[in-house]
């Protein structure tokens, strides 16, 4: 079966589009990666003190990595997940005259262009696709340029992103049966959005609605909204939630346990959320675009989520969330702990 993404192109595409990052020496760049690594074993504990959550087995590897190779982490780790979930909902027919125009080579430079862009921003991730349980990536020259931008410490700030990321790899690696269901909360996406002729279709129109996101910037509808299909809006609506707890899970960690260990934690949290907020038109059409504002939204939100929860029953009965999936809060929980905390019977801790 042909592929309907050509990878290679991908990845080519992204090494030559993405952005070089800011002058080093070769000595400062080694300093980076050591102090990186230093600091994500640090915030290992801290973060694991905090919530009150424990990893099982060895935790999952650390790579400090630059631009180029962050996208090529994602590219892989998006091969190896949509190339089978493709298979299966075109039974390993070959693609159709639509996606033959379209054309692998298309889709190739499109998700190349992408990944070039979000990897002159992404400061880490913890990466599930790929390796299981997943591996946390430092992206050293995001972190360094953020880091000279703001005018901050750098040990400070360097500390402070680690805290958010190894908090992502303990949700992980401390719930078992978190990257499964995740992951097949994407497969379930993907197959409700019917053949790949009716979702070419669909593109088609986005392409054409994209029109009316260029000309109302200050809206909430990104592209990505204009091709689900409506059970593909039900599963969205599942990982939304699901990626809104994640992400305010990690704020509110890193926020909670700097004071401690970064002595500059509120100058950081203040310039670092006036860089959210910011960037030129350009850059905020593209945020639009791809939803990433909706990512943004994600963090305060989520944020919000947990410290209402944790007010109410202390960490010990927030973690009542990691049961089960059936404990994971739905959408509109999201702004009503109390529905949530009624809902799964989420208590304090006693004596």
């Amino acid at each position: 079966m042909a592929d309907f993404v050509d990878w290679d192109l991908a990845v080519a595409t992204a090494g030559v589009l993405g952005k070089s990052g800011p002058r080093v020496t070769l000595r400062e760049a080694n300093a980076v990666v050591v102090d990186l690594r230093r600091l994500a074993d640090e915030a290992t504990q801290h973060v694991q003190d905090y919530t009150g959550m424990t990893p099982a087995g060895a935790a999952a590897p650390v790579r400090v990595v630059d631009r180029r190779d962050w996208a090529g982490v994602n590219i892989d780790g998006l091969r190896q997940v949509v190339a089978p979930l493709l298979a299966r909902i075109t039974g390993a027919r070959q693609p159709g005259p639509i996606t033959e125009v379209v054309g692998a080579r298309l889709t190739g430079v499109q998700t190349g262009t992408v990944l070039a862009y979000l990897s002159g921003k992404v400061l880490g991730q913890y990466q599930v696709f790929a390796t299981d349980p997943g591996q946390l990536l430092l992206v050293a020259p995001n972190i360094v340029e953020v880091e000279r931008r703001l005018e901050v410490v750098p040990r400070d700030f360097r500390m402070w992103v680690c805290l958010h990321e190894v908090c992502h790899r303990t949700q992980f690696t401390a719930v078992p049966w978190l990257r499964s269901h995740f992951l097949a909360e994407v497969a379930a996406f993907v197959d409700a959005g019917g053949a790949p002729e009716q979702t070419a279709a669909r593109l088609r129109h986005a392409l054409g609605a994209a029109v009316d996101v260029v000309r109302n910037p200050d809206g909430r509808t990104s592209v990505l909204d204009l091709v689900q299909t409506p059970g593909q809006k039900i599963v969205l609506d599942r990982i939304t939630a699901l990626m809104t707890l994640l992400e305010g899970h990690a704020e509110f960690v890193m926020d909670g346990v700097g004071p401690e260990v970064v002595p500059t934690v509120g100058e950081i949290r203040s310039r670092f959320n006036r860089r959210r907020e910011g960037g030129n038109a350009v850059e905020r059409l593209i945020r639009r675009v791809l939803g990433i504002d909706a990512k943004m939204r994600q963090y305060s939100e989520g944020r919000q989520f947990v410290h209402d929860v944790v007010s109410r029953v202390g960490m010990a009965g927030f973690n009542t969330v990691w049961q089960s999936p059936l404990t994971l809060p739905l959408l509109a929980e999201l702004h009503d702990a109390p529905a949530w905390i009624a809902r799964t019977g989420a208590r304090a801790a006693t004596d």
